[in-house]
């Protein structure tokens, strides 16, 4: 008891009138003190050394800070307030070993602090044992590409099926991440079937080579079924040089326009869209032909806003190419904002160089 004592008084000496040493030499003996046997300590026991490390933690600097988190990042019973105190410093060399380690954070706790700080807490937060549904929604949206990545590779992360729908969307483009995504046994099948569709065909053979024999049967039904679907959607049988006719005349006479073109989207006349939207960018036809193909729904925003067309006529278009599974409102609306980002200066500059590329592909022959 007098032990006790005497370090309590050194707490006053030190927060009232110590040095900077003082307190950190305090800060120490008291956590030296509390670690000597946490699991006997009673709550009651545990609320005392919460409020005095509490009080001192806030007037020592970084680096003491930093070696407490360390310290008590590992102790199931360590105290809640500090232990948030900490978790929320600005410093990651502080809040870093409490966000991936601590067990007396709460979801709530991570939750405000993935939506408060920067990237270097997320990934601390995203590297814990375990990592709750509304924890990784947060992670997902503001997280960036090494964020995402430890959550995609961490088998401890929960995803709710927005988060893993968010997750994927991220991941387009990203051969890497989509691979690692499609490892994942706790994928909705919904889901797993868009991973699959923006896969390149390599990532998908990597996949069938990698992942166990369950899972590999079920990722070759998923493919086989986007293959009968692309099988279903294509047109039954192209009329592209009686569609270029047709464009040609409109075009003589003064009647192709957008209006006309998104009249054709409408009305799923694949060909005359291929062959309007061609002549409106006045680029060769087989290169809308094969943007209208990619299933990457930014390669045909390119066109739409070099020309100039409206939202709607893009929507059509987009529309157009997939009959078998309408875009849904939540989709529509993250394409759409992409196409207002987009400016048609840039636009028009991608698509020339598009133009410039299939000229020297062409010429160089096969």
């Amino acid at each position: 008891m007098s032990a006790t004592l005497s370090l309590m008084d050194d707490l006053e000496a030190a927060v009232q009138t110590g040095s900077r040493e003082k307190r950190v030499e305090t800060l120490r003996r008291i956590t030296d003190l509390f670690l000597a046997a946490p699991v006997q300590l009673s709550n009651e026991q545990i609320n005392v050394f919460d409020d005095v490390l509490t009080h001192l933690v806030t007037r020592v600097e970084t680096k003491a800070r930093a070696e407490l988190a360390r310290r008590l990042a590992p102790i199931d019973q360590a105290p809640n307030e500090v232990i948030r105190k900490l978790a929320y410093d600005d410093e990651i060399a502080v809040a870093g070993p409490v966000l991936s380690a601590s067990k007396r954070l709460s979801a709530d706790d991570l939750v405000g602090i993935a939506r408060q700080k920067g990237q270097a807490h997320l990934l601390a937060i995203a590297g814990r044992a375990e990592v709750e549904e509304q924890v990784t929604d947060v992670l997902v949206d503001r997280g960036d590409r090494d964020v995402i990545q430890r959550l995609a590779t961490n088998a401890g992360a929960a995803f709710s099926e927005a988060g893993y729908t968010a997750i994927v969307k991220r991941a387009e483009g990203d051969e890497s991440l989509l691979e690692t995504l499609g490892r994942r046994v706790d994928m909705p099948p919904n889901v797993l079937r868009e991973l699959l569709r923006r896969a390149t065909d390599a990532v998908r053979s990597r996949l069938l080579e990698t992942v166990g024999d369950d899972k590999q049967e079920v990722l070759r039904d998923i493919l086989a079924d986007i293959s009968d679907g692309i099988v279903r959607e294509a047109p039954a049988q192209r009329n592209i040089e009686d569609a270029q006719r047709l464009v040609l005349m409109m075009k003589e006479t003064g009647r192709l326009n957008e209006g006309e073109l998104a009249q054709f989207a409408r009305q799923s006349k694949y060909d005359e869209a291929v062959a309007a939207l061609a002549a409106l960018c006045a680029v060769p036809l087989d290169l809308i032909d094969r943007l209208m193909a990619n299933p990457r729904n930014d390669a045909l925003l390119v066109p739409c806003k070099a020309a100039g067309f409206g939202w709607p006529t893009v929507r059509a278009l987009l529309e157009m190419r997939n009959t078998s599974q309408k875009m849904s409102e939540h989709d529509a609306a993250d394409v759409a904002a992409e196409y207002k980002k987009l400016t048609a200066q840039t636009a028009a500059r991608v698509l020339r160089f598009w133009q410039v590329r299939q000229t020297v592909t062409t010429a160089q022959g096969p």
